[in-house]
């Protein structure tokens, strides 16, 4: 009785089966290949991985304030109520004067705007327990690495002074960067903030009788517009209304604050003094030893495109260049798009030497152009199929993830290398075989399916890496995924695309082992 055949394995079929159909194989692959492109050319760049926290920024100004009272009053009541909030780790709180912050560091992985929500939700209750002018605010969507630019004003004329260029930094190329798609704030550094000073004479506003609460309460009814209804003359409708907005010093010096007895109005400027002057700052900028100057800072917003946002900042900055008043120019200050382009470039020419380098190692140990060429076209491809679920999972391209695919690239062609030695083996042995081809897949499959278990064990060697926490994983991780990612796809090459591109390629007479000049 003859026993009964064992049925190959699964590797071993697909092997056979990629071998037998290698048109079919190669344009699949190629398909994946293309989508692999793709998603290279829209994987997000940048210079390092995101290593901040979820992280939510209370901010609360309580002008005039003492820190002491700001504790007690502000940070302690908005700390206390947060440390409940589903998802927090922790709340570090920080008092300054007239100032409070509160930092929310949620667990890892929350999504920041699931956080910014809770948060909110969570200072609606605790706003009746907080003094009536202080009013909690969050601070941007972004993230610690995300101030990506800056830019400096300069005046070439000297006719414009930094509260000025304050000025037009505020209320013009703020507000025209802050519609920039990806950008989460424009924060101004320098100048002075310009504003409408009431110096009060205290011996004067005692002689007629005045308090400081009816000043500033004068002052606050006056800067405003009232409506009122339409008048109909001559058949057009006429709007009515009291235009009250404050916009000279003028115009406050002549604000009433009461009518003595005898009809005469009492004016602030009876009892202050009204200019123009400066808002109290606690720091400066200075450009290139040439003086101070007023600049701004553009801060990209979480899950943004680095590169990206930074182009579409240039091209905004170029349009707001036209409208800017004579003399006065924009330079740029800092411009991270420099150093994630040196980044990436360094990493893509590592990787480029790298399969120079393993391709030439492998045409001297096969002395064969085509029997080469069958790991050298597998290493491009598990490169470009690593980038699809990088993008799908969210992953920048940038030092550490990039540089897992650099530590990946040895192994990669293990595989293939020992596919293309074993079939030179059994080609030896059978050169006068007619049927070519079954020699070669009898060959692959005699090591194929222990050198693709292989490579999924060294697929899975970084397991541990995943296990970190904190900084720590946020920073390796990347490199950790992406050196997964390529050995996993090389290994599924292994089995699939070397098979149809040795059927392809190998042909003819093979350099028998004894024969090569290295042996």
């Amino acid at each position: 009785m003859r026993p009964s055949k064992a049925r190959p394995g699964l590797i071993a079929r697909l092997i056979e089966g990629s071998a037998r159909n290698p048109l079919l194989t190669v344009l699949f692959v190629t398909a994946m290949g293309l989508w692999g492109f793709m998603s290279l050319r829209a994987a997000p760049l940048d210079a390092i991985p995101d290593l901040s926290d979820a992280q939510v920024i209370v901010l609360t100004d309580w002008p005039g304030r003492s820190p002491d009272l700001v504790e007690d009053q502000v940070t302690y009541p908005v700390s206390s109520a947060l440390m409940s909030a589903p998802g927090v780790s922790y709340v570090r709180g920080q008092s300054f004067f007239g100032l409070s912050f509160v930092n929310v560091i949620f667990e890892d992985g929350t999504d920041l705007y699931w956080a910014r929500s809770r948060v909110l939700e969570y200072l609606s209750t605790v706003q009746n327990d907080l003094p009536a002018d202080a009013r909690p605010t969050l601070g941007p969507d972004a993230t610690g690495v995300g101030w990506v630019f800056m830019y400096v004003l300069v005046d070439e004329t000297g006719r414009h002074d930094l509260a000025d260029l304050r000025a037009l930094q505020d209320w013009n190329i703020r507000y025209a960067l802050q519609s920039v798609p990806g950008v989460a704030e424009v924060a101004a550094v320098g100048g002075y903030d310009k504003q409408y000073q009431v110096q009060l004479d205290p011996n004067r506003m005692m002689a007629h009788g005045v308090t400081l609460a009816q000043v500033q309460s004068a002052i606050q009814e006056s800067n405003r517009d009232s409506g009122g209804r339409t008048l109909e003359i001559a058949g057009h409708e006429h709007m009515i209304r009291g235009r009250g907005y404050l916009g000279s010093i003028t115009d406050i010096e002549t604000i009433p604050l009461r009518v003595s007895p005898s009809g005469t109005p009492l004016l602030v400027r009876d009892v202050a003094e009204v200019s123009l002057g400066s808002e109290p700052r606690r720091g400066l900028a200075e450009w290139n030893g040439e003086g101070e100057t007023v600049g701004g800072i553009v801060v990209m917003r979480q899950g943004e495109n680095a590169l990206t946002v930074i182009e579409r900042v240039k091209e905004r900055l170029e349009a707001v260049r036209a409208g800017l008043p004579e003399g006065v120019r924009v330079e740029v200050a800092y411009d991270r798009s420099e150093l994630i382009e040196a980044s990436i470039d360094t990493l893509t020419h590592t990787l480029l030497e790298e399969m120079v380098v393993v391709s030439l190692i492998i045409f001297l140990f096969l002395l064969s152009v085509r029997s080469a060429l069958v790991p050298i076209l597998t290493l491009p491809v598990a490169v470009l199929l690593a980038f699809i679920p990088m993008l799908e999972q969210g992953l920048t391209a940038n030092i550490m993830s990039l540089g897992g695919i650099a530590v990946a690239i040895g192994a990669m062609v293990d595989a293939s290398i020992i596919l293309v030695e074993n079939i030179h083996k059994r080609l030896e042995e059978h050169e006068d075989d007619p049927d070519r081809l079954s020699v070669v897949i009898r060959a692959m499959q005699e090591v194929g399916p222990s050198i693709f278990f292989s490579l999924l064990v060294i697929t899975v060697s970084f397991l541990p890496v995943f296990t970190l926490q904190a900084t720590e994983g946020r920073l390796f991780k990347p490199l950790a995924y992406t050196k997964t990612y390529s050995m996993g796809f090389a290994a599924v090459l292994a089995v699939t695309l070397t098979p149809a591109l040795a059927a392809i390629l190998i042909r003819g007479r093979v350099r028998r082992g004894d024969a090569h000049p290295l042996s």
